[in-house]
């Protein structure tokens, strides 16, 4: 497979925006070459400012675009609410929906509609992506910590086996590591979760996690913990698409977005420039989990 035959796809925003912030970035990314937009709130149900009809309203207008759309579950279901809105999703009747936790996986499942699987379902083996793939999964996501070499493998062995499920994998973006039911954000402002007063929008970007050596460890977002770094893998692009990687995963930022797709989609077609667009972007980068070593690691910066 050639790098230029690799498709991207915008994530869904991990963080806590305002409607005006979500309309002004579609409608900037319904130009952005960019082939598939993943929407919705798969973090934090308490997040309400986004309907699903306006998740809809928006895949409408990038679907005219051009744009293939996938609507994203919440990854943590907490309550009975939670499944409602859940079941809401699944039934949406328009657009794929991206199961994200087993609850979406058996409903979508049982109902007999594709779907797309999540790095959170954790899927390391043939024998749980051909599970899937006879469940109805259309694509899937390689778990982020998961290795070059245990990917290569992994989708040797799927192809030994008959499976060719498309995989995507998580390109660029602060890592989703872990998530809680309790959220750290409004613990770090003396909030009780459920009178947390939405204070994890007041940073479009998560707030950073610093070690006492300062370095920036993690990135919390509410329920979420994220990477500290953001994985950058444009130069990487043209290993996955001759391993059989079919989608780059790039997770949206509040700014600077428009430069990250450029440069990911200068680097599929072979033409990185010299200089460092993404230079642009003001955050420390990573690529250790796809190189085989800690998460953390600057691959790049230590052969530099």
């Amino acid at each position: 497979m050639s790098s230029d035959s690799l498709q991207l796809a915008l994530g869904p925003v991990l963080f806590y925006w305002t409607r005006e912030r979500y309309a002004d970035f579609y409608r900037e990314a319904a130009d952005w070459p960019v082939e598939i937009v993943t929407l919705g709130e798969s973090v934090c149900s308490r997040r309400r400012d986004m309907k699903l009809d306006d998740w809809l309203g928006i895949g409408r207008e990038l679907a005219q675009s051009g744009k293939q759309v996938v609507l994203a579950s919440q990854t943590l279901i907490e309550s009975e609410a939670d499944l409602r809105d859940l079941r809401k999703l699944c039934d949406n009747g328009e657009f794929t929906v991206e199961a994200n936790d087993q609850s979406a996986l058996q409903r979508l499942a049982a109902a007999g509609l594709p779907f797309v699987a999540g790095a959170a379902l954790n899927l390391y083996n043939p024998a749980a992506i051909g599970v899937m793939a006879r469940a109805g999964m259309r694509r899937w996501q390689a778990p982020v910590e998961m290795s070059r070499d245990d990917l290569a493998r992994l989708l040797a062995d799927c192809a030994a086996e008959g499976l060719d499920a498309p995989c995507e994998v998580f390109a660029y973006g602060h890592l989703p590591l872990a998530w809680s039911s309790r959220c750290f954000t409004a613990r770090r402002h003396q909030k009780p979760k459920d009178r947390c007063q939405f204070v994890c929008q007041k940073y479009p970007e998560g707030l950073a996690l610093r070690s006492q050596e300062s370095k920036e460890v993690f990135t919390l977002n509410g329920i979420q913990t994220l990477s500290g770094a953001c994985q950058d893998l444009r130069h990487e692009v043209s290993d996955m698409a001759a391993m059989g990687v079919a989608v780059a995963r790039l997770s949206p930022r509040a700014e600077g977005m428009a430069e990250v797709v450029a440069a990911f989609d200068a680097a599929r077609r072979g033409e990185l420039p010299t200089a460092d667009p993404l230079a642009l972007v003001e955050a420390e980068v990573c690529d250790g989990y796809w190189h085989g070593r800690p998460g953390m690691d600057n691959t790049r910066l230590t052969a530099g």
